[in-house]
């Protein structure tokens, strides 16, 4: 790239969602040509193509063929986590047979033999084959923090080790995840002192009634003070916050109770306010629960600024 001369790149999100790749990629100024967005939830693509109308949906993961695209310059995802997350069934990826699927090429038989899946974690070696087949010059997969197990099978599927980040040091929010990418990543050097009082919106009530509700709903007042005080960092918001788990709320010192806007939770997930304006707020918990905290995706997609972002991507295991 000659010295003053910005290229533009063409960039494949997978499990796109609301689209927090883009958002990310404003953040950090990095400029791109084609965005193209896989995603299925009808909800998250109207908000996608809401705020980023040159978006070019092209379906399931499944049904994406390398072949199709142009060269990727960059290829980003968070596959689902659920079947990896402590909080979650932590089987991993398996057959309905109860087979653990390992590698890509015992992925691939399982899937011509019309074998089914439990869950969704699973996709990550479609992520997997599309990496293989569009060979970018930068990768980037999010997942949760999981047992030492699987996070093993899926750093020798990519070829590199993972980075730990917590969301808590961009923003009010709790956030921790594991990142693989062959992008150079700065040390966070400057942490975030944002606590959740700063990102309620101005008319923000707490209701006594509700936080005695509550109480006697989970019959735990240590856990309810030590995860939701409103003076610390929000607890990680989860796809499920409409069903009314204890992400979805804040108390104060009083014991009173606050149940998260969605515009709150956009700022716990640094999303601009009403981002997910459009659809009902069931959906904007949703996504928002499983969304990137995009400041953390801007800090890695910032190296892309540099001369020598465009490194050729080999690895024997890709």
């Amino acid at each position: 790239m000659s010295e003053g001369k910005k290229e533009k790149i063409n960039v494949l999100s997978l499990f796109d969602g609301m689209s927090c790749g883009q958002i990310a990629l404003n953040k950090a100024g990095i400029e791109y040509e084609n965005y193209f967005a896989s995603e299925i939830n009808e909800k998250a693509i109207f908000v996608a193509n809401k705020n980023y109308p040159n978006t070019k949906q092209i379906g399931s993961i499944v049904d994406v063929k390398g072949s199709d695209l142009p060269n990727i310059d960059l290829l980003i995802g968070g596959s689902s986590c659920q079947n990896f997350s402590f909080v979650g069934s932590m089987i991993g990826m398996k057959s309905e047979d109860d087979i653990e699927i390992l590698t890509l090429e015992h992925y691939l038989d399982l899937k011509n033999n019309d074998f089914n899946f439990k869950g969704e974690s699973y996709l990550f070696w479609e992520f997997i084959r599309i990496l293989k087949e569009t060979k970018p010059k930068n990768f980037l997969l999010e997942n949760v923090k999981m047992s030492k197990k699987w996070q093993d099978v899926i750093t020798e599927a990519i070829g590199v080790e993972p980075i730990f980040i917590n969301s808590k040091f961009f923003s009010a929010h709790n956030r921790p995840r594991l990142y693989w990418t062959n992008l150079v990543v700065d040390e966070i050097k400057v942490e975030n002192k944002d606590c959740v009082y700063d990102i309620l919106e101005e008319d923000a009530t707490f209701n006594k009634n509700y936080a005695n509700w509550m109480l006697n709903k989970w019959g735990d007042k240590t856990r309810l003070d030590a995860f939701f005080n409103a003076n610390g960092k929000a607890s990680c918001l989860t796809a499920n916050m409409a069903k009314g788990q204890k992400a979805t709320y804040c108390v104060n010192d009083d014991k009173e109770i606050h149940k998260y806007t969605p515009i709150e939770c956009e700022r716990l997930q640094t999303v601009p306010d009403n981002y997910t304006s459009g659809v009902a707020n069931s959906h904007r918990f949703h996504m928002l629960g499983n969304g990137w905290t995009v400041d953390v995706i801007a800090h890695i997609f910032s190296s892309l600024k540099g001369e020598e972002i465009f490194n050729n991507f080999s690895n024997e295991n890709v």
